[in-house]
Formats: C-alpha cells, structure tokens, sequence
C-alpha cells in the first residue's frame, strides 16, 4: 500500500500516458498491454451504475444487489471488552428486530427510510458495544439505498456512524472501508482517493481488489483518468484482474474528462482483452451521451447494445433519465419513458427514480413518470383509486411548497389518478408534524375539508396522548467456531472423496485418536456415494476394533453399531432402493469379516428398512446381530435365534400334548420370518399345514417376494385363497407380489393381482402410494417401459392410487433408459393431457439438448410453456443447458428481460449440483444471476461454500469474500461461519471477526442474591465500630449496593477500614447486582487493608455466577479449579450456572473439565448428570454442530439404563432461541427414538415444551404422529404439577386435557386444576370445581380440601366441609406416597 500512496503522490508532477487507447487523442501504449493474459468471462464488481456522477441517485440501480439482502448483514466482529450478558442480549434482539424491518422496507419498496435507519442508529449507540454487524448494516445503508435524503445529508450520517461507532469500540476491516468507498460514489461525495489508502495504512487495514476498483472508480468519477492510471498499474504489479468492473469506469472517466470518443473507443479495448461488453458497459456510455444530451447517439448505443444481444431492462435505463433530468435535457426524456417495458419489479425501480428526482429538486420530471405508471398503484400496490401516495407523502417531507404541492394534487384529482389527495397530504402533515395539529385542522376547514374518522384515530388523536413508541429490542446471533485441527480436515475431506486412502490414513498406527463424531457426517456422505463396498468395509472393521475412534469408555463395537444405524438413517427411502445392491454387497461383507451389530440397533435398523418399504435387506442385516451375551430368551426380540428355538420348543410341546399349534405356529414362522429363514419357515408350514393361519401366509408370502421366489408365494396364495377365498392380504403384501411377478415377466398374472385388490376391496393409504412408485421405478430402471406403462394405466383404472408427478415419473424414466427421447417426450404429454399431471420433465430436456434434437427440444419447450408458463419452460432450459455445460447459452437465458429469481426452483438444482458433486456448473449458476431481479445472493454464495467446504478448495471460498464486496452482498451469519471454518480449518486468516452470542440466564441478579447463603468470615481488625459499619451492611441489604461502595470508597479515602465481614457484605451485594468491577475494587481494599482477607463462600460463588451470566464463562472456570485445590466446593447453583455458561459459548471442553473436577473431589454436590449432558448438548448447537448434539443425546437414549433421562432443557432453549434448524433435526430424533427403539422421554419433553410455548398445532401435530405419547402419564403429570405451581397456568393444563382427554386418572386431574385455582385465588372456580367433583362421585384427596377450606376462611365464608385437621405437608407426603404405591402396582 505505500509503494502505492508513493506513486499517487508523484502523479501531480508525472502524468501517465499509461491509459493510451488507440484512436483516441492520447498517446501511448493501448491499455491491452496492462493485461498479463486473455481475461474470462464478464465479471461483477462495481458498475458504471454505481459509480457515475448520476447513477449514484439512482436508486433502483442497486436493487438487484439488495433486494432480500438487507437482512443478510451479518459481517461481525467479536469485540474485545464484552458487555455485560443482559446488555447484549437485549441488544441481540434489537438488532434481529432492525434486520426484519429494513428487509421488509426494501423488499416492499426497493428502499429504506431515514427514520427507520436513525432509530437502529440511535438503539445502537445507546446500547453501545457495537458489533461489527452493526457497523456494516448502517454503513451499507448510508448510501442509495436512502432515495428520499439529500447526497449530502447521506454522507454525513455515513461519517457520523462512522466516528461514533468507532468511538463505542466497533472494530473495523477492509468490508468496512469498501462500504465507506461504495457509500461516497453513491452520495458523489468528492475525496482525495490517496489519503483514502493513507487512513487504511494508519488502521493497518490491507486493501483488496474491491478497494482498487472502486478507487479507479473514485477518480473516474472525477475525470482524473491519471489518477485511474495509477490504480491500474499498482493492480498490474500485483497481477490483480482487470474486470469489466474497471472498464466500466474508464467509460465513465473519460466522459466526464470530456473526452467521448475515448469513452466510446473503450468498448472496442474490452472486446480485444477478450470481454464482452455487458450492460452496465452501455449504461455507463449511455449516461455519457445523456449528459450531453445527445438523443442521436443515445439511440444508436442503444440499437447497438439490442444488436449485439446484449438486453436493456427498465432498471437499467432508469438511471440515463436521471441524468437527462439532472442534466436539463428534459426534452428527450419522452424518448426513454416511450422505450420503458413496464417489466415485472417496473414499479419499486420507477417509485425510487421519482424520490430521487425530487430529492434533487427535480419534482417536474418525477411527476411526468409517476403519471405514466402502466396502472393506478399507490405504494402498497393495491389501491388502484390512489397513485401517488408516496410521491405526495416525500413532497410534504422535504418541505415542498404549498402551491406546489397543491397543484399536484388538483392534477392527480382532475385526471381521477387519486380520489382525495389533498386529503391525504394533510393525514401526512399531521403524521410528520411538519406543522401544528391545530394549524391543520384550521386548514382543512378552510379548504372545506372534514377530517375523517382515521385522520383523527391515527395522527389528530395520537398527537394529544404523548403516547411513547414501544422499543423493539434486537437479537444478535454469532457463534464462535472452534477452529478444527488440520488433521480433522484431512479426514473429513478422505471420507467423501476417497475412502481407500482414508483407511490407510486411519489403519497407520501413528494416526491420532480421532473421535467418530469428527467425521462421522463425512463418512456418512462418503459411504452414500461411494462404490467401494471394500473400503467401506475396512473402516467399519477398523471403527468396531480400534479404541482410537471411540469415546473414552465406550465399546468399539457399539460405535460401529451406532454408526451402521447413522448411516441407514441418513440414507432417503429412493437412496436404499437404488443401492439395494451395494448394500447387499456391504453387508454380505461385513458378516465375512465378523462385525456384528447390537439386538438394540438392529431393531432400529429394521425400523428404518421397514420403513423404506426394503424389508428385502433384512435378511442380510439380521446375519449381523451379536447374539452373544443377549439375556433371556424373553429379551431376544424379533429374529433372535434364542426366541425362536424357545418357540419351537413350545411348539413340540403343543404337538405332543395335542393342543391347537394356530397361534403358537403363527409366531413361530413370524419369528423366522423376521430372520429371513425362509427355508425353515417353509418346512414348519409343510409339517403343520392344517394349523396354518392368514397371517402366517401372509408372513410366508411376504418373504418369498424378498427372495424372489414368485412360484412358492402363488402357490401359498392359492393354499390360502383354497382355505378361505374370503380372505385378503394387506395391501403391501399385494403390491410385493405384483412387482415379483412383473420382475419375472408375468404381466398378466400381475394384472390379475390388481385386479383382486379392487375385487376385495384393499384398504390402501400414502404408504401403499410409496410402495407403488418402487415398484414402478424398480421395472423402469431396467428399460421396461411397457410394463410400465400396463401396470400404470391398471393402477389408475382400478382406482387403487391417483395419478400424481411422482407415480408418473417412471414411465419417463423407462423411456429414458431406453434411450427412446421421444417416447419420452410424448408419454409425458400423454400424461399431462390423460391426467392433467406432468412427471418430472429435467432429464428428458436435458438428453435433448445433449442429443442436440432441435426439433424435439422445441417441441418439449412448447409444451412446457402451454402447461407451466414461459418462466418455468425458461427455467427448465435454463438448467439443462447448465447440466450440459453450454453456458453461453444459459446466460442468455437467464438475462430474459423481465425474469425474475424463483428460489424453490434454484435451491432444487443448487441442492442436485452438491449431491452430485458438480462444481463447475454450480458456479456457473452462482455468476450467472448475479443481475436477476430478487435473487437472494447470499443463499446462491451459501451453496457455493458447501461445496467448497465438502471439497476442500479455501482458494476458492476465500475468492468468493472477494465477489461478495465486489457485489456489495452482505452475507448472512452462517454464510460466514461456513467461510470462517473453511478458512481456519485450511490454517488461513479469517478477513472479518466472527461473534460470540451470550444469552441471559433465566434467574435475575436479586434471585441470585437471595439464593446465596451467609457467609462464614472470621472478623479482622478494624479502625471503626459498627456504628459507621452498619449502615454499610444495611444498605447492601436494602440493594443499594452503590451508596455502600460511596461510602466505602470515601472511608478508604480517608484511611479507614472495616472489617471482612464489612467488606464480604458490599462484594457480594455487588456481583449480585452485575457491578463485577466494583466487587473486584472492594476486594482488593480490601485485601489491602486485611492481607488475610478471603472472600466467603457464598462471595466465591456469586463470583463464579457473575462471571457466567457475563460471558466470562474461563474467569469463572478458573475459580472453581483453584476453591477445589484448596478443599472448597462451589453451590450447585454455582457449577450449573457456569456449565450452562460454558454450553452457551460452545465449549464442550470446558463442560468436561468441570464434570472431571466435580467427580474428582471428595465432596459431594447433587448435581444431576443431565445437567454436564444437557449443556453440552447446547454447546454442540451453538457450534453449529447439531450431529454431535443428536450423537450425544441417542448414546443416552439408546441405553436402557438412562431413557427416562429428561432434555426438556435442552427443547426449552432451541424454542427460546428459535432455532429452527435444531429443532428439525433434535424432533426427528426424538420421533426416531419413539418409532424406532421405544423410547418416548425426549418426545414427551418436546411435547409439553410446545406446549408450554403456546405452540398448540405444533403439539397437536406431534400427538398425530406418535400416538403413544398420549400414554406417558409421568411426564404429563408432572407438567401438570409444575405448571400449577404458577399463577396464569390455568389455560396449560387446560389445553393438554383437550389434546388427551384420558391422560390421568379425573381424581389426579382435579387435585393440580384446585392447586391451580388457590395459587389463582380464584375462589368462584375452586368451589365450581368442588362441586362438580362430588357429583361425579369422585375421591377428594384431603389436600384438596385442606387448600379449598383455607381458600373460604379467607373470603370470610363459613367452610361447608369437615377441614382435614393435619398440616398442608402431612396430606401432600400422604398423597405422593399413595400414588407411588398405586403406580409400583400398575408397573407390576
């Protein structure tokens, strides 16, 4: 940077003909020779539109940039002096709050408001401890983003956040200055670009490329092309780009340098470097001609531009009227209004145009185009009767003169544009205060105006009431990431892309001990896409022998178990159908080298396959269960060998004892079943035929169909059919049959099949719909198109499955296997027309354009367009043309004029590119919309860095922080995070300051307080009595905390002292109220007056909490190493605030520590073990970790020993924090524990958790999709018995007994509804609830009525009841004994 500040110093005295382009008037060398080699495709980066001296006011210019992005702000930097835990977490939601607003703001409007942004200033300041999200986000928004605030007024404010936030701590990096750059060639703010980069070398701030660009930007603004000149060859000693960026402003510099023709002449420079002019290119020439006013040449650039196909949307000639306005060639401004296509987005981009034009006190013009908006739109878009109302409502703001403004409305009235302007204006003026309320309503009865009912509900009325505006609070979101080591890296990155050289990595015996959980989403990833079954084998051998790769104190082979289990789990039901064989091959393989899983996982397992409709597989997993050390045969589960020898042995004992063999023989050939015996289970259904039962042939059917043993399954249906020709399988049962027989060519007896379902009337549901989409797929897959076909069109005949995209897309799919397009093409019209459904058309479009069938393609557009609309058809092209790899042709798609983002339909191929691993045409995507209205650029960016991070490729990810200035996108927190990990994991600097987000403990410093017990001090000597002590305490006592330190600071000014018991008072009193630096001052007064002094226990605790609620969760762990080292246990409360603490910042070490220090001491604490769980739970979400939350939590729950373990905890905070993700990802586990292995405590937690968090439909959901929930009375109970332990919580208990009537006994219902009313004191409805509980003749217990004859002592009525005559305590131990006892009985 100072070589460069060197250069720009001497440009005064040493001109550079470095800018010589041939056929212009300088000379020299052309500009090409600046380039190191051809330069690619257009770039982005700052555009003529951004930087000319009128594009500047444009504001619609940059809504393509910003549009949805407002909220993505997230830039943060961790600050050095944290505040304290309350303040920022106020001030986190504070700032979540500013996000939402100006998001809406500019989605709605393509702009924000000077209020609005002054109100988040303010906030922010007040707050203080700025974070450098914040900065960003003011930054940003200094600049045209505020249409209706003057260019000057901008900037100022620009420098006004600037200075104070830096005052208030924010600390600054280079996206910081870029905004800076980019907010004073918005506003036209004129500075000395070198003392720019002068003031970046005082803050040791490095510039990047965006600084550079947008400098030569600076100096074209300006016409100083000598001063671009120096940029530029700076750039070139440092082998930086040049992009169509730069060019853009070399236009620009050497128009306003009055040059033209070198400002035109530049557009043949870029197209021998090799780029092609793009739009911003002519808009920036443009604006050049438009300056001059010049209409001759406007048109001709413009025809140039349509010939060269290169589009001109509205947006983009919006700005060339602006500076025909502001130039004073309103004449010709006919012309370009006449040329405006009205596109989709005209309006916001024409609504901000008119704001800047009367900004710039060009009214005039502003109102030509509002008059000539294609229809009557006011600025919520709805109200055709009132255009206007925001070009009124900017006129009154700025102070607009009265005869002006009156002739504005006459006009808009006259012309019937508006139905009562005038009105309206005055409601604005009344709104503002630009005058007196009084005054106004003076005017409008002068011009015979009644005000209406809402003028004087919401601005007359209002104005009298000094009614202050409730303050928002903001919420700021960051986690600090823990840096992963290199190594960690290298396996992730083996474990997806090469899982042979990751065994080796992994088999060395020098590799580290690696936690599974490090990699295990990798390896999980790896093993979906990889066909290396041997590979995959190897590391699952050497994951179930290797302590290495296993938590300290777990068995290896339970963590093979579990990750077979994770692996089946991550796996979706299309992914196990269409690796059926791999699998197969793995877990073939797997039994051949000994590795077994649990009985427990195996049931999971077979849950998840059962679900996946793959129970074909079974057979191969059930070989893989360690039947070694199972307990008792009753333990044995399905498909155990013990169970079923048990149950043969029964069997031979019926036999021989000539009793019916039914229902024992039926369980028995389940059991072999669920073993996939088929051999056995044919010979004990031969031995016993005339016992078999229609569930044991179903059973027996069902595993012949795995097994693909079509003739033995007709045959058991027929011996069954013989027996009762009544009887029906299940509909699964059926359709397995179907697709065994259509597998083995027997079409006609499948058909047959079908049949026989509609005949006896098969109740078939969603799952069965599931199952015949496999069916279907599975034919197709082999090119079976007219089976296909035959089976569809008998689905659908039969009425046994609806026509829908997905059952329809197989029959696509075997045309395309077949490599038969057009039959393809055609089944799909067929099916749209038939069943007015279109399968999935991707595939077939993408094979045309590969094929290069014009005809046919043109042909599938037509269709497409006809059915879907052009913008779906458009997208369908344009996304075939991406997977094919011609790019040129998908930009020119995608540049369509008036096309704009449709997210669902860009995440579905940004999702397809990453499973697949396409990089190349991902990124084509990502740069190609960087112009399309609305798109959400840092979700596009977010993709990107998914890929990279699965990749590996930090280059790449750190290119793109670059791209994202270049932009001016603002990324959103995760984006960074995803960027600060790759950068980090890959030992680079991270560019930006990642945040750290504390949340607030529930408890308040005076509950603290009031928790912390006395303090044992012995008393030491003291130069005062009590009676100058005393008062001290008092004060504490009466939390005023800040008096006694007065008075203390003041007694050791004049050299007094007091005693520790003095002194341990204050301390405690002052940590108890958040005052850390105040306790720690008393303490070293008085350390310097006592050299004995201690602090007490009940001190050092407050100390410890202190420290946790602030953030210091280290200075906090700090002191219970060194209380244990010398004997002294910290309070329960103390240990749980600080692990909570811990869990907050993410630091599951420190979690561990604590728990080793705790069990490590002699004493004891009673401490719950959930509480180091629970929290380290929250610390892996916090890290963004979530898979090793749900690793952790399912080790818990998938032991038989801690299933009632409650993570309510856990629930209560990812719904306080509104973490969707987590909460996703944390209920599907909790369904999976319930579904899959029984266990229904987290369920239950998540469920009363919805409950108590108002959300009722979420709950409800939940009780549909596990039913058994209804039947865990304890959990329900208890939160029945919490809950009346509040006031208000009536309606809670209330709405759990409308979602499960039956949950309790009545009795047990009614004891927490009464305690519910006496803590209400709602005396009316406790004696209702009396009275209704005797008539239905229920048990009063006498606790009930103990609170009941309190509850009439007290409103003076006589008690109608015998009172029990013992103590509240006596009945409540009498009534938890009862139940106990009654619930040891139900359990027994």
């Amino acid at each position: 940077m100072a070589a460069l500040l060197r250069l720009a110093r001497l440009l005064k005295c040493s001109p550079s003909g470095l800018l010589q382009i041939s056929g212009t008037k300088r000379t020299g060398p052309p500009l090409r020779l600046l380039f190191s080699g051809p330069l690619g495709a257009r770039g982005t980066g700052v555009c003529s539109r951004h930087i000319s001296p009128v594009s500047g006011n444009a504001s619609s210019r940059v809504w393509p940039y910003t549009a949805g992005c407002v909220r993505n702000y997230a830039v943060a930097t961790e600050q050095k002096d944290e505040p304290g835990v309350t303040m920022r977490s106020n001030q986190a939601q504070q700032f979540d709050w500013a996000l939402a607003k100006l998001d809406s703001s500019v989605r709605r409007t393509g702009r924000i408001t000077e209020t609005q942004l002054t109100r988040i200033f303010q906030d922010t300041c007040k707050k203080g401890y700025p974070s450098g999200n914040q900065a960003l986000l003011l930054l940003r928004s200094c600049g045209s983003l505020l249409s209706e605030v003057p260019l000057e007024q901008r900037t100022e404010l620009a420098h006004r956040v600037w200075e104070k936030l830096q005052e208030l701590g924010a600390v600054y990096d280079v996206s910081h200055y870029n905004a800076l750059l980019k907010v004073y060639l918005q506003n036209e703010f004129k500075f000395t670009p070198t003392d720019f980069l002068a003031k970046m070398e005082a803050a040791n701030v490095q510039p990047n490329r965006v600084t550079y660009q947008r400098l030569i930007a600076a100096y074209c603004q300006n016409g100083d092309i000598e001063g671009a000149s120096t940029i530029l060859g700076f750039m070139k000693s440092k082998d930086l780009p040049i992009t169509e960026a730069v060019f853009n402003s070399l236009v620009t510099g050497h128009a306003q340098a009055g040059d033209i023709e070198s400002a035109k002449n530049i557009l043949t420079v870029m197209k021998g470097a090799g780029i092609e002019p793009g739009p911003d290119t002519y808009v920036a020439l443009l604006n050049a001609y438009a300056e001059k006013g010049d209409l001759d040449n406007l048109k001709k650039t413009i025809e140039a531009a349509e010939s060269a196909e290169c589009s001109l949307m509205d947006r983009d000639l919006m700005p060339v009227i602006f500076t025909l306005a502001k130039a004073g060639h309103q004449e010709h401004i006919p012309h370009m209004v006449e040329r405006l296509r009205h596109e989709r987005g005209y309006v916001p981009d024409a609504m901000n145009l008119c704001l800047s034009l009367i900004t710039q006190g060009l009214e005039d013009t502003a109102f030509y185009i509002l008059k000539n908006f294609p229809n009557l739109q006011s600025d919520g878009f709805n109200n055709e009767a009132n255009l206007g109302n925001f070009f009124l409502r900017h006129c009154v703001n700025i102070d607009m003169s009265l005869e002006k403004i009156c002739s504005f409305c006459k006009e808009l009235q006259e012309s019937n544009l508006h139905a009562a302007p005038t009105s309206f204006t005055l409601s604005v003026a009344l709104e503002t205060q630009k005058t007196g309320v009084v005054e106004l309503l003076n005017g409008m009865q002068d011009l015979k105006i009644e005000p209406d009912g809402e003028t004087l509900s919401h601005y007359v009325f209002p104005a009298f009431a000094n009614i202050e505006e409730a303050r928002h609070i903001l919420k700021e979101a960051g986690i600090s990431l823990a840096s992963e080591d290199f190594f960690a890296s290298k396996v992730r990155s083996l474990a997806v892309y090469n899982l042979a050289e990751l065994h080796t990595l992994l088999s060395d015996p020098s590799c580290p001990a690696t936690d599974l959980s490090v990699f295990r989403g990798s390896l999980i990833f790896g093993f979906k896409k990889s066909s290396d079954v041997e590979s995959m084998v190897k590391i699952t051998e050497l994951l179930s022998k290797d302590q290495r790769f296993s938590k300290e104190g777990a068995k290896t082979s339970d963590t093979s178990s579990f990750f077979l289990y994770s692996f089946i789990d991550n796996m979706s039901e299309g992914e196990v159908h269409a690796n059926k064989d791999k699998l197969r091959k793995y877990f073939n393989q797997l039994k051949d080298q000994n590795i077994t899983v649990t009985l427990n996982i195996y049931r999971g397992i077979r849950n998840l396959l059962e679900s996946y409709q793959a129970q074909e597989l079974l057979k191969d997993v059930v070989a893989l269960v360690d039947h070694d050390g199972v307990g008792s045969d009753a333990h044995r589960g399905h498909g155990a060998e013990g169970r079923v020898y048990a149950l043969e042995k029964k069997l031979a004992k019926r036999k021989a004892e000539n009793q019916p063999l039914g229902n024992m023989l039926k369980q028995t050939i389940q059991s072999l079943v669920a073993e996939e015996n088929l051999v056995r289970a044919l010979e004990l259904k031969q031995e016993h035929e005339d016992e078999m039962m229609t569930p044991a042939y179903a059973s027996l059917i069902g595993l012949c169909c795995r097994h693909n043993n079509v003739e033995e399954a007709l045959n058991l249906k027929r011996e069954m059919t013989r027996k009762d020709s009544s009887v029906k399988l299940d509909g699964g049962k059926y359709i397995a049959l179907v697709q065994t027989l259509a597998k083995n060519d027997r079409m006609e007896e499948a058909v047959d099949i079908l049949k026989e379902m509609k005949e006896k009337e098969v109740v078939l549901n969603d799952k069965h719909t599931t199952l015949f989409f496999h069916m279907l797929f599975s034919l197709a897959t082999k090119g079976g198109a007219p089976a296909v076909q035959r089976l569809q069109d008998s689905m659908f005949t039969l009425g046994l499955a609806k026509p829908n995209s997905n059952l329809l897309s197989p029959l696509v799919t075997a045309y395309i296997e077949s490599e038969d397009l057009s039959g393809a093409l055609e089944a799909a019209i067929d099916c749209q027309k038939r069943y007015n459904h279109m399968p999935p058309i991707h595939r077939i479009i993408v094979a045309l354009v590969e094929k290069g069938d014009t005809d046919l393609l043109q042909k599938a557009m037509d269709f497409v367009s006809q059915e879907r609309g052009e913008m779906a058809m458009l997208y369908d092209l344009f996304f075939a043309f991406l997977q094919t790899g011609r790019y040129r042709e998908a930009r020119k798609i995608i540049e369509t004029p008036g096309l704009r983002a449709r997210a669902a339909r860009m995440q579905w191929y940004a999702e397809k590119c990453i499973n697949s691993n396409q990089i190349e045409p991902l990124e084509q995507m990502v740069d190609m919309t960087d112009k399309l209205f609305e798109c959400d650029r840092d979700e596009m960016y977010s993709y990107l860095l998914r890929q990279y991070e699965a990749t590996n490729e930090w280059k790449k990810a750190e290119g793109l922080w670059t791209k994202m200035q270049e932009e001016n996108v603002i990324p959103r927190e995760r984006t960074l995070l995803m960027l600060a990990k790759i950068l980090k994991n890959n030992g680079q600097e991270v560019p930006f300051d990642v945040p750290e987000t504390w949340y607030q403990e529930e408890a308040p410093p005076a509950e603290v307080k009031r928790a912390a017990p006395k303090p044992k001090v012995e008393e030491g000597t003291s130069s005062q009595g009590p009676s100058f002590q005393s008062p001290i305490i008092a004060l504490c006592k009466k939390d005023k905390a800040q008096e006694a330190l007065k008075m203390c600071k003041e007694a050791n000014d004049n050299g007094l002292a007091f005693n520790a018991i003095t002194y341990d008072h204050l301390i405690r009193a002052l940590l108890a109220e958040g005052s850390f630096n105040d306790a720690m001052a008393v303490k070293d007064i008085a350390t310097s007056r006592l050299p004995t002094f201690q602090m007490s226990s009940a001190a050092n605790d407050l100390y410890i909490i202190t420290n946790s609620m602030k953030g210091q969760a280290n200075d906090a762990l700090e002191r219970v190493r060194s209380l244990l080292q010398a004997g002294q246990m910290p309070s329960q409360l103390a240990i749980t605030r600080l692990v909570q603490a811990l869990g907050n910042s993410g630091n599951v070490s420190g979690i561990q520590e604590v728990q080793a220090l705790i069990n490590g001491h002699s004493k004891v604490v009673n401490l719950s073990s959930m509480i180091f769980v629970n929290n380290t739970v929250m610390a892996h979400i916090k890290s963004g970790d979530v898979d090793s939350a749900i690793e952790t939590l399912e080790a818990i729950y998938t032991n038989p020993d801690t299933q009632s373990q409650s993570m309510a905890f856990v629930f209560r905070k990812i719904l306080e924090d509104n973490n969707e993700k987590a909460l996703d990802k944390l209920s599907a586990m909790a369904e999976r524990l319930a579904n899959h292995f029984a266990c229904y405590r987290p369920a239950s937690d998540l469920f009363v958790q919805l409950l108590d968090a108002d959300k009722v439909e979420d709950a409800k959901f939940m009780l549909a999709r596990i039913n058994a929930l209804a039947e865990q009375t304890d959990a329900l109970v208890s939160y029945m018995s919490q809950k009346s332990q509040s006031p208000g919580q009536l309606g809670k208990i209330k709405t759990l007994q409308s979602l499960i009537p039956d949950f309790a006994d009545k009795d047990v219902v009614n004891t927490y509804l009464m305690k519910c009313h006496v803590t209400d004191k709602d005396f009316s409805s406790a004696k209702a609830l009396y009275e209704e509980w005797q008539k239905s003749g229920g048990e009063i217990d006498k606790l009930s009525l103990k609170r009941l004859a309190m509850m009439y002592r007290e409103s003076g009525e006589t008690v109608p009841f015998e009172e029990p005559p013992e103590s509240f305590k006596f009945y409540a131990d009498k009534l938890r004994e009862r139940r106990a006892k009654s619930q040891k009985k139900a359990e027994t």
